[in-house]
């Protein structure tokens, strides 16, 4: 049986300063957890069989809220499923990134690693799905596409 702080928070952000999964990792971390899931979004150098170069994220004024709000419903739908604290962090990039760098971060922890595997997994979704984060990618020969811009 669940416990009213089954669930914690530990971040739910834009940023646009660099992210990554050990600050994540390190931020979940508990005695009582016995599963650290994390998941890394890392820019790439191809997309569509173009080369890539670089991109740009761009967020809606209203993202940031969208972000916690994502974060929070997704708490609330599973609260009460764990017997041990389940510990959240969550970060998305917004700005301009280059080849390698993390665009969206998340990391969960858990008593075990089913329970982590599915939030983080579910984390990783919602936060693609439904945060007002537009992508706008630079290719090689010098043409932009935004990915994103007409959801």
């Amino acid at each position: 049986m669940g416990t009213e702080t089954d669930f914690e928070v530990l971040n739910a952000v834009l940023s646009a300063e660099p992210i990554s999964v050990d600050q994540a990792v390190t931020a979940v971390e508990s005695d009582t957890a016995g599963a650290v899931v994390s998941f890394s979004g890392v820019v790439r150098d191809h997309d569509g069989g173009k080369a890539v170069e670089r991109l740009s994220y761009s967020a809606h004024p209203t993202a940031h809220k969208v972000m916690s709000d994502v974060v929070a419903q997704l708490v609330a739908e599973h609260h009460g499923e764990a017997e041990q604290p389940v510990r959240i962090w969550a970060a998305h990039r917004i700005g301009m990134l280059e080849i390698g760098d993390p665009a969206l971060v998340c990391a969960v922890a858990a008593a075990h690693r089913g329970q982590a595997f599915a939030v983080c997994s579910e984390l990783v979704d919602r936060i693609k799905a439904r945060v007002p984060i537009w992508k706008e990618q630079f290719f090689a020969d010098g043409s932009v596409e935004w990915v994103g811009a007409g959801q």
